[in-house]
């Protein structure tokens, strides 16, 4: 082999040397960036509240008009995201937009039917679980002040908020004239913690204005805690690093 050729040969190992290097340190960028996503937000998830509770309303197939109560039990969970902004981010960025978008039924409920709703514009009441109310997606639009009857957040950060709802897990029936207690209407009606439990997600988009949109999936698991024993309770979720946030 001459002296060419062989310089030849070298020349095309280093380039394929190099190359394979590129794609390698490309892949563990991607490999990381999946894991990682966005290491430096503007704006983030801060923590998730979750409230579930019991009501229940009158019966639309009514059995005996004469009965002093004839219900149908919900179990209702109300989410709230905070939006911060991020304290190391460095600049002052506006907040377009948070839109809610692609909720998932994961896990079914072995009872009633999942239904998501976002916030009413009544007056006295944040949420009914009527048709008018029920969504497949939710946009809050960024604006001086936060206003979650007209789906505004502020946009420096703030609260968004929907409801993942169990309607009609059970029927109360009685003619007990007595005033009733809501909070024991599932555990008087028989309603089990595995007929309940149902897992949702959703992705959560942060539009950034004229810039970048952050994109995340959230996966929840309701109702919390005994609400079956208490009728309503809380729980605040701040350990968040399965939220990871990615530029679509």
């Amino acid at each position: 082999m001459n002296e060419k050729l062989k310089k030849r040969v070298i020349k095309i190992c280093l380039t394929i040397v190099i190359i394979i290097s590129v794609l390698f340190a490309i892949a563990m960028w991607l490999l990381k960036y999946h894991e990682e996503g966005e290491t430096n937000l503007p704006f983030k998830i801060s923590k998730i509240v979750v409230v579930s509770s019991t009501d229940a309303t009158q019966s639309d197939n009514v059995q005996e008009p004469s009965n002093e109560w004839e219900l149908d039990v919900n179990q209702n969970n109300d989410i709230y995201l905070y939006i911060n902004k991020s304290a190391n981010y460095g600049k002052t960025e506006l907040i377009e937009s948070v839109s809610l978008k692609n909720f998932k039924i994961e896990k079914e409920t072995n009872v009633g039917k999942t239904k998501i709703y976002k916030p009413t514009t009544e007056e006295n009441k944040m949420f009914n679980n009527i048709t008018e109310y029920e969504i497949n997606e939710l946009t809050y639009n960024g604006d001086i002040e936060s206003n979650i009857k007209e789906s505004k957040i502020s946009n420096q950060g703030g609260l968004v908020i929907f409801r993942c709802a169990n309607n009609k897990v059970s029927k109360y029936i009685s003619n007990d004239a007595q005033e009733l207690n809501y909070n024991d209407l599932l555990k008087i009606t028989n309603v089990s913690k595995e007929d309940l439990n149902v897992k949702i997600s959703f992705n959560i988009e942060i539009k950034i204005l004229n810039k970048k949109t952050y994109q995340a999936t959230v996966t929840l698991d309701l109702p919390v805690d005994d609400v079956i024993t208490y009728g309503t309770t809380n729980v605040e979720i701040t350990d968040l690093e399965d939220i990871v946030f990615k530029i679509i």
